[in-house]
């Protein structure tokens, strides 16, 4: 990576990063314009995203029915959906075991739904408390159902590495389908069937980056199948069974396959370009009573499902009543929905006065140490809430631009923390390995982001082993901070014409990233702080013409952007960022959402 042209020359901005520009090929770019009659510039960003001639077509335009995959492909999907059809049929009470965050909750609420929808009158879930349980299936909560008359639970978006609790499971006859998509190791825990394209006895890795929502949808078309095939949707005596109508559910699938940030690729993408189409529906109370208590007043995008619904979804879990997402997103009642949404909008107030406190606290912490020289970026809290700890981890990676865990520390001496990484970093790997290596009590997550239990006693010991293990990582593919861009562009080329061409590409995130451009040798009109805690900046930028953009960087006042910004002494620099409408008393006009900045002085 070090040996990558730096992008107008800025090899470290202001922000500590060298600008990449994303590169495509050009002939590919050409004859994507010219096939689909779109603009150069289009054409050029689609190639640098990788999207083939063949492909450009369904790029813009993501069905289902081209890229949803055969649920049969995956390894136990159809032990699974055959296992559940019985407890259907035999109406045996079933439990949904999900995970307390946002991907977890609308896994949830997909399964339940639907088994609702077909009938299923003693289908319930059970979401652990964050503090009290941490994360995944226990023993205790595990042989509490059954007791309680469950004879079958489905865990979602956990589960792959619970070997303990799914073994007592089993032990007490208590039947156990998993439905996740965290890495899997050799071996997998006792159950009647684990679905997870992680496993490494699958047979190809095609549809690994999908969340556990997306998997619960495959789910749901598997047990359509199967219920259809078993005669349930015919006439039953004196009242008839309908086949549900799936594509009423990819509201909940679209908001939790875009907050668990996993690649907007193949069919995530077309979940999500179709799940906004019908979240647009309003068909959802529980999304609906969200945008209401959040001021929404336009057709949800990804911003609204990861930035306005995901925090509120997430507050539940994180700082109260961890089942409150699942009930807002599966309830059938619009009063019960207004209630819940409300008490989740409070509860992410509170969970955003907590993330603030702890992030000073982390920062404190971090300064006062040699970070220059750490692989990843570590910080632990006696009485940190464990609840916001993964958030300040997301903000720590984002100030120091390398991987960051932050640990909170309990009274009875144990930890527990969480993990977010940069691009070529693979985190949940290195927690695995950290665990098998008995450091940790529990831990495992993705490439991207992990969770992990530790004694405190074995805090240094881990630190060590983490950098040691992800500086390897680092070293070995010669990593360094840098931004990507698409291009450079003038202000007066930052309209709406083209803003309605970029518009094309989305929905924008993980694996197809939101069009970023650099506006060179650019000067700033009237800067100033804003925001209800005085950390954003809002500016006025010029070009070499003359003409103006409305620009705004967030979160950014004590950071190294900010410095450039408020301190520019009418100096030039460049300046990254995306392009936003921004409607306000019925007109709508261009704004830049600043990323990065490089000063030329």
């Amino acid at each position: 990576m070090q040996d990558e042209a730096a992008f107008l020359d800025v090899s470290r901005s202001a922000s500590g990063r060298k600008w990449i520009l994303r590169a495509g090929d050009e002939r590919t770019a050409i004859a994507i314009s010219q096939r689909l009659g779109l603009p150069e510039s289009l054409g050029r960003v689609m190639a640098a995203r990788n999207v083939e001639l063949d492909d450009a077509a369904h790029f813009l335009k993501p069905t289902l029915r081209d890229a949803l995959p055969d649920p049969s492909g995956f390894l136990d999907m159809d032990k699974a959906a055959e296992r559940i059809v019985q407890a259907i049929m035999a109406d045996e009470k079933i439990t949904v075991f999900g995970d307390y965050d946002v991907d977890g909750a609308t896994s949830s609420a997909v399964l339940l739904r639907y088994l609702h929808d077909v009938g299923c009158t003693r289908a319930g879930y059970y979401i652990p408390d964050r503090l009290k349980e941490g994360y995944g299936p226990n023993a205790p909560a595990l042989l509490k159902l059954g007791d309680d008359g469950v004879s079958l639970v489905i865990t979602v978006d956990c589960g792959t590495t619970s070997f303990e609790p799914l073994e007592a499971a089993a032990q007490a006859g208590l039947d156990v389908i998993i439905i996740d998509h965290h890495a899997a190791e050799a071996s997998l825990p006792k159950a009647v069937a684990v679905v997870n394209p992680k496993r490494l006895d699958e047979a190809s890795d095609q549809h690994t980056q999908l969340a556990a929502v997306g998997l619960c949808f495959l789910m749901c078309v598997a047990l359509n199948r199967t219920l259809r095939h078993q005669g349930w949707f015919d006439n039953q005596q004196t009242r008839q069974r309908r086949e549900p109508n799936l594509m009423n559910l990819l509201d909940i699938v679209a908001l939790g396959t875009i907050c668990d940030v996993v690649p907007l690729k193949g069919v995530n993408r077309a979940f999500v370009h179709q799940g906004l189409k019908v979240m647009a529906q309003r068909l959802n109370l529980g999304i609906n009573a969200l945008g209401d208590v959040a001021g929404v007043d336009e057709p949800p995008g990804t911003y609204h499902a990861g930035f306005v619904f995901g925090p509120r979804v997430n507050a539940g879990g994180r700082v109260g009543e961890s089942d409150l997402g699942v009930r807002l997103l599966s309830t059938r009642d619009a009063a019960q929905a207004k209630q819940i949404a409300e008490h989740l909008n409070v509860l992410n107030q509170q969970r955003q006065a907590l993330e603030a406190e702890i992030l000073r606290a982390a920062i404190d912490q971090v300064e006062n140490t040699d970070h220059t020289k750490a692989a990843i970026i570590i910080a632990s809290g006696q009485g940190w809430h464990p609840g916001v700890i993964g958030i300040v981890a997301s903000r720590l990676k984002d100030r120091y631009n390398r991987p960051a865990c932050v640990i909170a520390l309990g009274d009875d001496g144990m930890g527990t923390g969480s993990g977010r990484s940069i691009t070529g970093v693979d985190l949940g790997q290195v927690i695995i390995a950290a665990r098998q290596s008995d450091l940790l009590i529990k831990g495992g997550g993705h490439t991207m982001a992990a969770g992990f239990s530790l004694d405190g006693d074995k805090l240094a010991e881990f630190e060590a082993f983490m950098q040691q293990r992800i500086g390897a990582q680092i070293a070995e593919k010669s990593i360094e901070p840098m931004i990507t861009l698409d291009g450079e562009l003038s202000v007066g080329g930052a309209n709406l014409e083209f803003l309605n061409a970029l518009e094309l590409l989305a929905p924008y995130g993980a694996g197809n990233a939101e069009p970023c451009f650099a506006i060179s040798n650019a000067r700033l009109g009237f800067v100033k702080v804003i925001g209800a805690d005085q950390n954003h900046i809002k500016c006025s930028i010029i070009d070499g013409s003359g003409s103006r953009l409305d620009g705004i960087a967030f979160r950014c006042v004590e950071s190294g952007l900010g410095h450039a910004l408020l301190n520019h002494n009418d100096a030039p620099l460049h300046i990254a960022g995306k392009l936003r409408r921004n409607t306000w008393q019925g007109r709508t006009t261009i704004q830049m959402i600043i990323d990065d900045a490089a000063p030329l002085w």
